[in-house]
């Protein structure tokens, strides 16, 4: 009684904190509010502390970022030991049916082995029926067995499959960022070690393309941060139809972004940049609510080509740094390493 008394009043006080915070009362903030009244999770206590202590408005993207570092993994662990658990019992399970079937294979082995001693001595016509009859009897128990084994073998597998499935799915959420749909952080650091990988044996290009939306702040101050929300999917989507099935698309962070080019050497990322900047550009921003058109979005992009004994880190920051040019050079632009060279090269003249 106690126990249900204390998760009535936390998910009230969740309630109440997500009206006191402008947090729309969906199921997924309130179980992050509900953690947060609890205490039983350190980081979205620490994440959430100040901002509801003030009773600060907290914005979708913010909320989906926490759901995303701490649930995910959080659910990540809780499936796999729920998964292992599972397979451990079907292995179980399996093994006793094993050990039942090698059991009955020895008393039908001991069966036949006694029948053919018996076969030996004079036998009168009945004391020969008899023996057929019993080994009649002993061959149906082991047919009947044997088919038994065979059908627990079968959902044993399918259990399995099952299992396995959920093990993948989890997979997949641990590397998706849950705003945009798109690869994120996590996912984006394996793919770019094994581009990386790939390039030091095959040496076939690899390119990579930074990307910031320009103006994001004072969009998100001005229009609010379920319509930056919105400006974030956006982009994720124009990125997502730019690029080919062997390339990654990616949330970097915040409103960056990132793809990984396999066998795309500088010139050819440089061009795929302007096709992305170019769709992002054409879009109409609309907001949902109202219907009203509130303008363009722009981004930036730097773009860098992977070198002979690079790391990823040295790729990232030549790539960033062209960013950053891009940025500061007008912005709603693309910067290549070889422009950055150029200008570099002008400015020491």
């Amino acid at each position: 009684m106690a126990s249900q008394e204390r998760e009535q009043a936390l998910a009230k006080t969740a309630i109440a904190l997500m009206g006191d915070c402008s947090v729309p009362p969906t199921p997924d903030n309130f179980e992050l509010f509900y953690l947060y009244a609890s205490g039983d999770n350190a980081a979205i206590s620490n994440a959430l502390g100040e901002l509801v202590r003030k009773r600060s408005p907290i914005s979708t993207s913010l909320l989906n970022d926490l759901r995303a570092r701490c649930l995910t993994s959080e659910r990540a662990a809780k499936t796999v030991e729920e998964v292992g658990s599972g397979i451990s019992e079907a292995l179980d399970v399996v093994l006793g049916k094993l050990e039942a079937a090698g059991k009955h294979a020895g008393d039908y082995g001991r069966a036949l082995s006694a029948a053919s001693g018996e076969l030996g001595d004079d036998q009168s016509p009945d004391g020969v029926r008899k023996l057929v009859d019993g080994l009649l009897g002993a061959t149906r128990a082991m047919e009947t067995r044997a088919k038994n084994l065979e059908d627990e073998l079968q959902r044993s597998s399918q259990q399995v499959t099952e299992l396995k499935v959920q093990l993948e799915d989890v997979r997949k959420e641990t590397r998706v960022d849950a705003l945009t749909g798109i690869a994120n952080r996590k996912a984006f650091d394996s793919e770019l070690q094994a581009a990386v990988n790939d390039f030091r044996e095959t040496g076939v290009p690899v390119s990579l393309l930074m990307c910031d939306i320009d103006f994001f702040k004072s969009f998100n101050d001005t229009w609010g941060h379920q319509t930056g929300d919105q400006v974030l999917r956006l982009v994720a989507t124009c990125l997502s139809e730019n690029v080919k099935g062997r390339d990654t698309a990616a949330r970097y962070g915040g409103e960056e972004f990132t793809v990984i080019l396999r066998q795309t050497a500088l010139a050819d990322a440089i061009n795929l940049a302007n096709q992305i900047r170019s769709t992002v550009e054409g879009k109409k921003l609309v907001k949902k609510s109202t219907g009203d058109i509130l303008g363009r979005i722009t981004i930036s992009i730097g773009v860098a080509e992977l070198r002979r004994g690079d790391a990823p880190e040295l790729l990232v920051r030549r790539a960033d740094t062209c960013l950053y040019r891009a940025k500061h050079t007008g912005r709603n632009r693309v910067v290549g390493e070889t422009e950055l060279a150029v200008q570099e090269e002008t400015d020491a003249a």
